[in-house]
């Protein structure tokens, strides 16, 4: 039975994670955006906080939280700034879940501990200069010797690319066979031959990290192979329905932020005698953020329910990344209209939503790509192949214990 009542734990966590923005964040968060740079202190105390490992069973470091306690925790980083919840997606979703549906015992405990600590901090490869939505045209290679492969290739537009200790990495161990023949593996920054860079001069995300990761001549050992080979491409797949879901629970907080801004600007803000509040165009507009909000957090939730089921939620999740982040830009437009010139300054925040917003539009599966699914789903012309690994159900007895 779906049941939408939230427990005092997960309340609780999105507590601690709202006084962490508000009071440790959200004060310097215009200084970093222009800056464009990321604000050094986020990531310790992030993993200081557990937040890095919310949902990661405590037996491999993390907090043993469920599948919804990260969606409310990504909705209250957004609601600060997109960056945070990017952390959250990169870090915890590609990764991190990944390794956790995939990885055996042993990578596990040297992969997934330290990154549930927060004393590894992961990314994931798989976007190239080249291969974005079309995953098969990438032209990283990997190459068997020995005990080894050896991998080149490059990775494009990579969060926290100069952070991370651990990148899954996605590469073609039989070039010819298409999306068939790519393999997943853990790479790991301080090998030889890894080399990485920032990017500049971004829309948006400015307080965040985003870059670039070459891997030339790097030798890697078998045992860092997440799967078998040929199984990169699912892998992937199922990484992003991860990562999507904090996408759509992050943008999800991203119109909560438009509408609370709203809010208060338009019951201060006179005109004619009164409240712009008062007229009803602007009361039509926050009406509209009100119903994108309640939806979208509806959706979010649903898929975060399907997850702790252990039930397939590639649809759902689509449907709730496609909507919030579509929704997201939206009501950043809708708040800059309210605010008037000055939300076309960054003297307010909703001039930095609008930005940040039209980033989640293009990443993690363009809205078109999620239009495309959710068309093949209701002509019944795409259908969810079996993994041979899925996403384990929350089970609290596991979780929890260590």
């Amino acid at each position: 039975m779906l049941d939408f009542s939230l427990t005092d734990e997960q309340l609780s966590v999105a507590e601690m994670v709202q006084r962490f923005v508000d009071h440790e964040v959200y004060p310097t968060i215009k200084e970093y955006d222009r800056k464009q740079q990321m604000n050094p202190a986020v990531l310790p105390r992030m993993a200081e906080l557990g937040i890095l490992g919310i949902n990661i069973p405590v037996r491999y470091g993390g907090q043993g939280f469920d599948y919804v306690t990260l969606g409310l925790v990504c909705e209250e980083l957004e609601r600060c700034d997109s960056t945070l919840r990017v952390v959250m997606s990169v870090h915890m979703g590609l990764n991190s879940m990944g390794v956790l549906q995939w990885g055996t015992e042993e990578q596990k405990q040297r992969f997934l501990t330290p990154q549930a600590k927060g004393e590894k901090y992961a990314a994931f490869g798989l976007t190239e200069p080249n291969a974005g939505s079309d995953v098969a045209a990438m032209r990283s290679t990997a190459r068997r010797d020995g005990d080894d492969y050896i991998l080149n290739g490059e990775k494009m537009w990579i969060s926290l690319a100069t952070k991370a200790h651990h990148v899954l990495w996605f590469a073609k161990t039989d070039p010819q066979a298409g999306h068939q023949g790519i393999t997943a593996f853990m790479v790991e920054t301080d090998m030889p031959g890894v080399t990485s860079g920032d990017i500049h001069g971004k829309l948006g995300m400015r307080a965040g990290s985003t870059g670039w990761i070459s891997c030339q001549d790097v030798r890697v050992p078998a045992a860092n192979r997440i799967g078998e080979e040929g199984e990169g491409f699912k892998i992937a797949m199922s990484c992003l329905d991860n990562g999507r879901y904090t996408v759509a629970a992050g943008a999800t907080g991203l119109i909560r932020a438009c509408l609370d801004a709203s809010l208060k600007y338009a019951q201060e803000r006179e005109t004619f005698g009164q409240p712009i509040a008062a007229y009803q165009l602007m009361q039509q507009k926050i009406a509209f953020m009100q119903q994108w909000y309640d939806t979208a957090r509806l959706l979010y939730l649903k898929a975060g329910w399907m997850k702790n089921e252990g039930l397939r939620n590639t649809r759902e999740t689509s449907m709730a990344k496609w909507y919030a982040t579509d929704q997201s830009f939206q009501a950043a437009h809708e708040a800059i209209q309210i605010h008037g010139a000055y939300g076309y300054s960054d003297e307010y925040d909703v001039e930095r939503y609008l930005r940040n917003g039209r980033g989640a539009i293009i990443y993690e599966g363009t809205s078109e790509i999620h239009q495309l699914m959710q068309a093949g789903y209701a002509l019944g012309t795409r259908k969810d192949r079996p993994l041979r690994c899925e996403l384990p159900a929350y089970d609290p007895d596991f979780w929890q214990n260590e």
